[in-house]
């Protein structure tokens, strides 16, 4: 087979090298991965956030719960003192009265601040359980997709090995400074570097060849490499 031939043989595999690259990297799962991962780190900042709130939350009420005892403590120390029977003066007896009740309203205001806390945190904690479910199906999704695209890459990686060995025998007797042209041109050229000339038309850019063009190409020696002034291709006649 002429040289010119073989570099279009050559060419056709390395487009379909090109082609399976491409499909590789352009994989619809790879794109439904990415925005699911981008997905799932937008509910886990969100529930990292409502965590946060919650932490507050609860710390807040640890500190009502705390305050509320030691005001039980106080208030049944102050209510058995009082009742004991040890304390006559009216005074010392209204005065301890007067804290006992003072500490029933610390305990009230602070049990009202409690329900007000728990009535905040109870649409947090559901929005938690709702955003866990729904990282939960992410992260299903995406261990779905990786394996998804895992299956994809195996099957192309394959098909690829085939094509680069097959490409490499192509490669075999034809001459280096064809096969550097060849390189630069695809390189430029979209990886189109060779392209049939089919009646005046250069199959590479699908632009017609002036007559005289064409009258000297065909005329010129079989083993010539002729190339598209437009384009710059390499035409096989």
């Amino acid at each position: 087979m002429p040289d010119l031939h073989r570099l279009l043989e050559l060419q056709d595999r390395d487009l379909a090298i090109d082609q399976l690259r491409h499909k590789r990297d352009a994989l619809p799962e790879r794109a439904a991965l990415a925005e699911q991962q981008s997905s799932l780190q937008r509910t886990r900042r969100a529930l990292t956030d409502l965590r946060a709130q919650l932490h507050e939350i609860e710390q807040a009420q640890r500190r009502i719960e705390d305050e509320v005892a030691t005001i039980d403590a106080k208030s049944t120390a102050e209510n058995k003192k009082l009742n004991s029977g040890t304390i006559t003066a009216p005074r010392e007896i209204q005065a301890l009265s007067d804290e006992i009740d003072a500490l029933g309203r610390r305990k009230r205001a602070l049990e009202d601040d409690e329900i007000e806390l728990m009535e905040k945190g109870e649409p947090l904690s559901t929005d938690v359980d709702r955003l866990e479910q729904e990282q939960a199906t992410i992260d299903a999704d995406v261990t779905r997709l990786v394996a998804a695209i895992a299956d994809e890459e195996s099957s192309i990686d394959g098909q690829l090995a085939d094509l680069v060995g097959a490409r490499a025998g192509a490669t075999d007797g034809l001459p280096q400074d064809l096969l550097d042209r060849y390189e630069r041109l695809r390189a430029k050229l979209g990886g189109i570097a060779v392209a049939r000339l089919e009646g005046d038309r250069c199959l590479g850019c699908h632009v017609s060849l002036p007559a005289v063009e064409v009258d000297v190409i065909r005329h010129a020696p079989a083993d010539a490499v002729v190339t598209h002034e437009d384009c710059g291709r390499i035409l096989v006649r």
